[in-house]
């Protein structure tokens, strides 16, 4: 996650990487009861195993992976706080409140502590690899719509480098 300036080449390859990582730590997680670290960190070292990458890459890429599970970590937050507003008490008969609210309550334990770990990484800044989303400039506010993973361009509007990212 640094300001270094990278060749298109090494730019393609990070964005590359990023999606190898990405979906190899999916396996992982559907294979059996690895957490998101242990997922990204075996799915690094079977990347790099293959010599076609470096650790110091798949641990900077990870990092990118890790910072977009948080910003879909928050989404889901925001989510349970949607659906526990929406879901008014009086209007349930009392079993299905009770069975409800424990669910609820259980989600709702699960989801905080998923956004407690998330919350680490939500900047964004210049010279990173994110995957598709929108990026609110922290200075101007303006908005750029990335379509596919890229590195982060500095601000077409006003040319700073830190962002908010959204989906």
């Amino acid at each position: 996650m640094t300001d270094e300036k990278r060749t298109p080449e090494e730019e393609h390859e990070d964005v590359g990487l990023y999606q190898k990582m990405a979906a190899r730590a999916a396996e992982i997680l559907e294979e059996g009861r690895k957490s998101l670290d242990e997922a990204l960190k075996k799915a690094g070292e079977e990347i790099t195993a293959g010599g076609e990458y470096t650790r110091d890459q798949a641990e900077r890429i990870g990092e990118f992976l890790r910072r977009d599970l948080a910003a879909v970590g928050k989404k889901a937050q925001q989510a349970r706080d949607s659906v526990l507003e929406a879901v008014e008490p009086s209007r349930v008969v009392a079993g299905m409140q009770s069975g409800l609210s424990r669910l609820l309550t259980s989600a709702a334990d699960l989801l905080n502590e998923l956004a407690e770990k998330s919350e680490q990484g939500l900047e964004f800044k210049t010279g990173e690899v994110t995957s598709p989303g929108t990026l609110t400039c922290k200075d101007c506010g303006k908005e750029m719509h990335l379509k596919s993973t890229a590195r982060i361009p500095p601000c077409p509007h006003c040319h700073k480098t830190f962002f908010r990212k959204s989906y």
